[in-house]
């Protein structure tokens, strides 16, 4: 009998049997349909490959809309060609039944096609309903009007037009067009009456400032969007036309009579302006009206005044605005008259910094001619502008208000703070040329404000680390204030010591106040003494080589106060400036190669006392090349052509290092210790030697190669080995080579080719052989120091 398993193992047995059996259809399917796939192709398309579909490239609406405007617009050039040219053929009645037909027709044909729910339909023939409306208006000139003037014509009909189009509108409510082509309309009227009236240019700004009276109040009771739109267009470009022509004849006019009525008119539109950013909270509006407000005064001002001193009063006009800021307007009115206020006042800044930039930098022009003399008060170089100064103290009075403002101004305190400290520094700094000082007053008057602004300096960072930017604001006008005056002192001899001196007391001082400030005050005290160093070689006639050892006196005044105050602050800027006066020192000595000798050995000798200090022995690798450089142009001076007394005085020193650092280091590379120092002499001393013609040189260079080789080859150093035998190797050759040309001249011409092709075979049968013979040279040399 066979095996009957349980019922839930035969369970299980059949379910696989069936998973099976899916599977396997499954791919049966899948297969017989590829087959059939491959049996049966799809019949090709007529016309090619059959193309995805695409979406329509226009929507029925968007097609209906174009249609239609076509059709205006085609019924509207027909129209015009009709009055224009058949016109003529019709007698008063014909004309008037086609006018009046066509028109009502056009006219009312839109309310019908609004009850279909025709709505774009509706909106083309109201469209050619208005432009028909202009057409009888053209019609009715050409029949009924003749003698009347055609702008004046079209200036009333254009107001009857836009009222009729308003009123069509308002009855035929959904359409959309003719309220904002009415409002359009609008906008001409006024403007052209007053051209046909031939107004002038007053006029003609009042006619456009009614126009936007008329704009604002449609933009804010007009009905829809669109003709808000159009209003708020129409009042921006009315208005700005007449506040801009307004503004032109408040500049040309000549007298406060003159200056009166433009500035009424921009009186006016400021108004206009100021209530439309009250109503919008808009700042731009606020903005020009300020403008606006601020151009009328300035205007009478301006005529009022005489010279330049209209600046300071129309700052002082546009000051006022900033009190509106006080009341309790909205902010974004307060931000735009603020703006307005600022934009005066950058103005004013622009008329007035560059006279006292002119001050700043013209002084030196005396560079180019020192102690040619003091000039007059009418002689100084930059112009006599009363009013400068006080347009500029005026600015500086505006941004300390600003910095003392409220809370809401926190962010502008610090650079109005700075801003106003500059400003007033550049109203001091013209102020003496303004009032005709003499040229002494003129340096004092200077010399004061840049000790002011040191003070100042000093002063604000001893109150708070906060006031750091307002201190090295201050220090830097103090420093461009140092610069003018002494290149205006460089008028009079005495002039130069006395303002030279004190500036050097001046930033002398500040370097000894704790603080950040004393850093940058350093390096001026450095070039004042220095300055004052040269003025003095200057006074006693000294050659410059001369005055190169006065102006050596600065850096080493500048090691020994280094040498006390070690690691403080000031001492890098002062030893780094003082390094600037030594190379002073030595372009002015160039003229003179024993000055120069001496002054390269003092410098050496000021890096060497130097780098006496821990912190400064980077500044001993300075001193050798100082005395190695005075010492070969001592040489020079002394018109010493041997090369050997030029590079001892260098391999000497250099060895003597090589050994010490050897010692201090036995795996130092012999390169690195002696290399510098032998190829120092030895390669000049070979060069020499190949042209000179005498026997002294090659047997001293050649006995001194041989020298080094042996002490290489003892002491297996490799630099030693390689420098003096090639040195040793290209002397015996120089020596040998007359000889070698006379034995060359004497033998036939065919020995040397012949001895060379000796060489050859054997240097090639013998090749492996001197091959591992060169190998084992260069290890041999490899394993040297």
């Amino acid at each position: 009998m066979g095996h009957v398993p349980p019922p839930s193992e035969e369970l299980a047995l059949l379910d696989r049997e069936l998973a099976q059996l899916d599977a396997r259809r499954h791919q049966l399917l899948g297969r017989r349909a590829w087959l059939l796939s491959v049996l049966q192709p799809p019949p090709p398309h007529p016309w090619g490959a059959p193309q995805p579909r695409s979406h329509p490239e226009t929507s029925p609406p968007n097609a209906q809309n174009v249609l239609l405007t076509l059709g205006a617009v085609l019924l509207t050039v027909a129209a015009i060609a009709f009055t224009l040219v058949s016109w003529g053929h019709l007698g008063i009645g014909g004309r008037a039944a086609v006018l009046a037909a066509v028109t009502l027709a056009a006219l009312g044909a839109p309310v019908v096609l609004l009850r279909r729910s025709l709505a774009s339909t509706a909106e083309s023939v109201a469209g050619l309903g208005l432009v028909l409306t202009v057409l009888d208006a053209y019609a009715l000139h050409e029949v009924a009007a003749t003698d009347v003037d055609p702008l004046g014509y079209t200036a009333g009909a254009t107001a009857v037009l836009a009222l009729l189009w308003a009123a069509y509108g308002m009855t035929v409510d959904r359409l959309r067009l003719p309220l904002p082509v009415a409002a359009a309309t609008a906008q001409l009227p006024l403007l052209l009456w007053a051209l046909a009236a031939d107004a002038g240019a007053m006029a003609t700004a009042w006619a456009l400032l009614l126009t936007a009276v008329l704009d604002v109040a449609l933009a804010l009771r007009g009905p829809g969007g669109a003709v808000r739109v159009v209003a708020w267009a129409g009042a921006c470009a009315a208005g700005g036309a007449a506040l801009l022509t307004a503004a032109r004849l408040s500049v040309v006019a000549g007298t406060p009579a003159e200056a009166a009525a433009p500035g009424a008119l921009l009186a006016a539109g400021a108004a206009l302006a100021l209530f439309i950013a009250w109503r919008r909270l808009l700042p731009v509006p606020a903005a020009v009206a300020g403008l606006a407000a601020f151009a009328a005064v300035a205007g009478v001002v301006r005529t009022a005044l005489p010279g330049t001193w209209a600046v300071p009063a129309q700052l002082l006009c546009a000051a006022l605005l900033l009190v509106a800021l006080r009341t309790s307007m909205p902010g974004p009115v307060k931000h735009g008259l603020a703006a307005a206020s600022g934009a005066v006042h950058a103005a004013a800044a622009l008329w007035a910094l560059p006279v006292a930039a002119l001050a700043l930098v013209t002084p030196g022009e005396w560079v180019f001619k020192p102690w040619s003399g003091a000039p007059g008060s009418a002689d100084l170089p930059w112009p006599d502008l009363p009013a400068v100064p006080v347009t500029l103290a005026l600015l500086a009075g505006v941004l300390t208000a600003v910095h003392r403002g409220s809370a809401a101004q926190a962010r502008l305190r610090r650079p109005a703070a700075c801003g106003a400290l500059a400003l007033a520094w550049a109203a001091l700094l013209v102020t003496p040329a303004a009032l005709g000082l003499p040229y002494p007053g003129v340096l004092s008057a200077h010399v004061t404000l840049t000790a002011a602004a040191l003070a100042a300096s000093v002063v604000a960072l001893r109150r708070s680390a906060a006031h750091e930017a307002f201190a090295f604001t201050a220090f830097g006008l103090a420093l461009a204030g140092a610069v003018s005056v002494s290149l205006l002192a460089l008028a009079t001899q005495a002039a130069t010591f006395a303002v030279f001196g004190t500036l050097f007391v001046l930033f002398a001082v500040v370097c000894g106040i704790p603080g950040p400030i004393r850093m940058p005050a350093a390096p001026p005290s450095v070039v004042y003494a220095s300055a004052l160093a040269v003025a003095a070689g200057a006074a006693l006639e000294l050659p410059p080589h001369r005055t190169a050892l006065l102006v050596l006196i600065v850096p080493a005044a500048v090691a020994v106060l280094g040498a006390r105050l070690r690691r403080h602050p000031v001492a890098l800027p002062l030893e780094i400036v003082a390094a600037s006066a030594a190379l002073l020192s030595v372009l002015l000595a160039t003229t003179d190669l024993t000055t120069l000798a001496l002054v390269l050995a003092l410098c050496g000798v000021i890096a060497a006392g130097t780098a006496l200090r821990p912190e400064r022995r980077a500044v001993g690798y300075a001193a050798p090349v100082l005395f190695v450089l005075a010492s070969w142009v001592r040489l020079a001076a002394w018109d010493v052509t041997v090369p050997e007394a030029y590079t001892l005085p260098v391999t000497l020193p250099a060895l003597v290092i090589g050994v010490v650092r050897r010692r201090r280091d036995p795996a130092a590379s012999s390169w690195t210790a002696y290399g510098p120092g032998l190829a120092a002499t030895m390669l000049p001393s070979l060069v020499a030697a190949w042209g000179d013609a005498h026997w002294l040189r090659p047997l001293l260079l050649g006995s001194a190669a041989l020298a080094v080789t042996l002490i290489g080859a003892r002491s297996r150093l490799q630099a030693l080995l390689v420098v003096g035998g090639g040195v040793l190797a290209l002397d015996a050759l120089h020596e040998l080579a007359p000889y070698l040309v006379q034995v060359v001249d004497a033998l036939p011409r065919w020995v040397v080719p012949a001895l060379a092709g000796l060489l050859l075979l054997a240097v090639g049968a013998t090749y492996e052989h001197r091959l591992r013979d060169a190998r084992r040279l260069r290890e041999r040399l490899a394993r040297m120091h």
